[in-house]
């Protein structure tokens, strides 16, 4: 005798086969974009002199500040599709990407004396950060649709055309300037084929239709478009991302002598990789976050959890060889704190999962907590830390760890007072078993315990 669920099992199979392929997918895009992104100041310092070098360096680092917006228009527009299905986000985006390129204009003349870059290359930035924001529309859309096929696909192609064109003019000597002018060509070039790969027509990877899994809601709410209040609520959770990722090694620089500040640049490649190693999770866990899906968050909250620990037990038992690989001989000696890199990576690794969460399910100030701790570690590196590496890392260590935790809290107490407290914007399913109708002939009465009963049936007639 056949289990009754022996019948779904192998549609629920085949769904895990096909989101382990779109996992893998995204993954491999997401190496060949880092892969891209380091072999530009590869190709850089073979091709170019020290000065040009260091400027092409600085306008790609105020590029990727500058496009946190498209990661945020991203965040948002998926968990909105998610959430809402198919709405209109074309001026929003639009919108979103001329704001930002207006204020990187506006911000050139400055550039150009604080940082003594060439103007060309500043007002160049302007263009090429309209179109990598813009194309955060597409990918959260393909993101919002679980389309992970077509997402991989549309990050490739993103690299291809953010690096590719840099990576061309540098091999054909065309110098820091012609090289960013043909980065930023193929960047424009390259948005028609995401929104061909946005497109609807193709289904989810999962199997299922791409849409929105909740309740049928009152009439207008339908029709509900994204905000700019979400998209620029998902920029600040980004940004604030970024900044506390980044804050100990600016910290680093700043209070550590040449040699200290170098060692903890090599052990922030730990950190950075422990850190960005299991997002491919987040991006796959996203839009169903936005449905409030407890189990998928739990699940992937213990993914994150497994990688860190595996990445921070790989640091303590080659700890010496990943230092020797990534900065040499010279930085040997830090090879104990290895798996304190490690560890500090992995724990924002679960922290930016859980801001993710807060963000696809609508709460409020869902970047509150970073800031906050942003602001602790920074106060505690200048007024309590010994002016070591050991002493940074350990505030970045306690930081991460205390963020970690307020976050979880935060969660667990969303989780317990229910959707509509944590801030969720959508109502509840109704579970309760539909009325049973009154029975044929008798509409015009109320349906009662009478209603339900098996009516006898009438006398055959006579023969």
């Amino acid at each position: 005798m056949t289990r009754p669920d022996a019948a779904k099992r192998p549609a629920r199979d085949k769904g895990v086969v096909r989101l382990g392929v779109a996992g893998a997918a995204v993954t491999a895009a997401t190496m060949l974009t880092n892969g891209l992104a380091y072999l530009v100041p590869m190709l850089g310092a073979r091709q170019l002199t020290a000065s040009d070098l260091g400027a092409l360096a600085t306008v790609l680092a105020l590029g990727a500040i500058a496009a946190v917006p498209g990661f945020g228009l991203q965040i948002a527009v998926a968990a909105h599709r998610a959430r809402w299905g198919s709405s209109g986000t074309t001026r929003l985006a639009l919108r979103t990407a001329a704001f930002t390129a207006g204020v990187t204009l506006a911000a050139a003349p400055v550039l150009t004396l604080a940082l003594r870059l060439p103007v060309a290359l500043t007002l160049l930035l302007a263009p090429t950060t309209f179109a990598t924001v813009l194309a955060g529309r597409w990918l959260g859309e393909l993101q919002g649709d679980q389309r992970f096929l077509r997402l991989s696909g549309a990050m490739t192609g993103l690299a291809a055309g953010r690096y590719g064109g840099l990576i061309v003019g540098l091999t054909l000597g065309w110098g820091p300037v012609g090289s960013l002018l043909l980065g930023m060509l193929a960047g424009f070039l390259v948005l028609p084929l995401l929104a061909r790969l946005a497109a609807p027509g193709s289904t989810a990877v999962s199997g299922a239709a791409p849409e929105p899994r909740v309740a049928p809601t009152p009439a207008g709410e339908q029709d509900r478009t994204l905000s700019g209040r979400q998209v620029l609520t998902a920029c600040g959770a980004t940004l604030a991302m970024l900044v506390i990722s980044y804050a100990d090694l600016i910290l680093a620089r700043q209070l550590l002598p040449a040699t200290g500040s170098g060692g903890y640049a090599v052990g922030s490649v730990l950190t950075k990789g422990a850190l960005w190693a299991p997002q491919v999770v987040t991006l796959l866990v996203l839009p169903r976050l936005a449905w409030g899906d407890r189990r998928a968050r739990a699940l992937a909250l213990a993914l994150i959890v497994a990688c860190g620990a595996v990445l921070v037990t790989a640091a303590t038992l080659a700890g010496g060889l990943a230092f020797r690989l990534v900065g040499g001989a010279d930085y040997l000696h830090l090879a104990g704190a290895a798996p304190l890199f490690a560890a500090t990576g992995a724990l924002y690794a679960v922290v930016f999962m859980l801001v993710n969460d807060r963000v696809a399910t609508g709460a409020r100030w869902p970047a509150a907590p970073l800031w906050v701790a942003t602001a602790g570690l920074v106060g505690a590196a200048l007024l309590v830390a010994p002016r070591t590496v050991e002493g940074v890392l350990s505030c970045a260590l306690v930081t991460a760890a205390l963020t970690a935790a307020v976050m979880i809290w935060l969660t667990v107490r969303r989780t317990r007072g229910g959707p509509r407290k944590a801030g969720h914007r959508w109502p509840r399913v109704s579970r309760r078993r539909p009325a049973r109708r009154p029975a044929a002939g008798d509409r015009s009465s109320r349906p009662g315990r009478a209603d339900d009963r098996r009516r006898p049936a009438p006398a055959a007639p006579p023969a």
